[in-house]
């Protein structure tokens, strides 16, 4: 049992180096070529985040462990909403921008519909399902890259009119020239500091090793969880949800703990909800197409509810998964304010989930 806990830690710690080493080859490589930032975040960022839960998922279901890439991807979700944007919003709670938060909540609450819908009408997973959450990412992507390269071009605009304002010494008080010529420092500046980046090569040798790291970080987790779970006599639906769907979102609470001590108290909850909306279309869609499951056996649990048995990942896991979404997003969309009550009962929520599933 020893050397499969020290396998498995060895897998988290790979997958969250490798994570970390994907998104910034990733981002060098776009910057490099120009892409503008809001693009970045809204494509490559997200899925290099979401890149360990992919794997993970997709090594569970090839090995025919479908209640593991099930567990791993409905745990994440319930893990980065009421653990990790949870202590953000209990420590420091913050306005929200309701723009960047109204298209991911709209495609979560889609996909979760129809993810629900299919769960409790057929009881399986069918390759179909797989294709049609993977055509819904494809869509989501198409949706916010072009919101993204609109906002660019605003923003291009208005920076290019405030530089015509500026030249014409309006509103600035300062003269043409000096206008200009902090222009061209500014250009001068910006030049400087492309050159200070990262060459091209290194950055796409972080991109590569990131990758092959993170996916035998997700070939351990997959090994040594399904073990540890087998020796512990419990389900693997179980390890899934909760070790394994932490050690996936590490990326993201490493993340939230670093802005807080940075002082960027206002996290962008829209960026958690597209890593939840990534975790249920392309993490769960690429599973299912993978190796299609149903939900009958042991793995998934039972729970005995007014004398008759039910499967507990049907009747707590995915109803969690949707409440919790709830509890975060509809006050902040309603207020357009993250208020502290929302982190500290999303907390509660958590811990007492993490009971349930090892004292239930």
């Amino acid at each position: 049992m020893f050397i499969h806990i020290l396998w498995f830690a060895v897998g988290l710690i790979a997958l969250i180096k490798g994570g970390d080493w994907f998104v910034d080859g990733a981002v060098g490589v776009a910057k490099k070529f120009h892409i503008p930032d809001l693009l970045i975040g809204a494509t490559v960022v997200s899925i290099g985040t979401t890149l360990p839960e992919v794997l993970v998922s997709a090594e569970s279901a090839a090995k025919g462990y479908g209640a593991m890439a099930y567990g791993n991807a409905i745990g994440s979700i319930i893990c980065n909403t009421a653990l990790v944007a949870a202590i953000t919003i209990a420590i420091r709670p913050s306005e929200i921008k309701k723009k960047d938060m109204i298209i991911p909540v709209i495609f979560f609450f889609i996909s979760a519909a129809f993810y629900a819908g299919t769960a409790y009408t057929t009881g399986n997973f069918t390759r179909i399902t797989g294709i049609i959450l993977l055509c819904i990412f494809v869509i989501y992507m198409i949706v916010v890259s072009g919101q993204a390269i609109n906002d660019a071009k605003l923003e291009a605009q208005e920076v290019a009119c405030g530089a015509v304002t500026d030249a014409a010494g309006l509103g600035t008080g300062k003269k043409p020239e000096a206008a200009g010529a902090d222009k061209t420092n500014g250009g001068t500046a910006d030049r400087t500091s492309d050159n200070t980046e990262s060459p091209l090569w290194k950055n796409i040798l972080f991109l590569v090793l990131g990758a092959v790291i993170i996916a035998i970080g997700a070939d351990l987790l997959v090994d040594h969880g399904v073990a540890i779970a087998a020796g512990l006599g419990v389900p693997a639906s179980v390890i899934a949800v909760t070790f394994v769907a932490l050690g996936t979102s590490l990326p993201e609470l490493v993340t939230a703990i670093t802005s807080l001590a940075k002082g960027h108290s206002a996290l962008s909850i829209g960026n958690i909800c597209g890593a939840n909306l990534f975790n249920l279309v392309l993490v769960s869609g690429i599973a299912i197409t993978i190796g299609p499951f149903d939900f009958s056996g042991s793995d998934f649990g039972t729970l005995f509810l007014f004398g008759k048995e039910y499967l507990s990942s049907l009747l707590i896991e995915t109803p969690l998964m949707i409440i919790v979404m709830i509890i975060m997003t509809v006050p902040a969309l309603i207020s357009g304010k993250l208020k502290r009550w929302q982190g500290v009962l999303l907390l509660c929520i958590y811990a007492a989930f993490c009971v349930y599933q090892f004292c239930g």
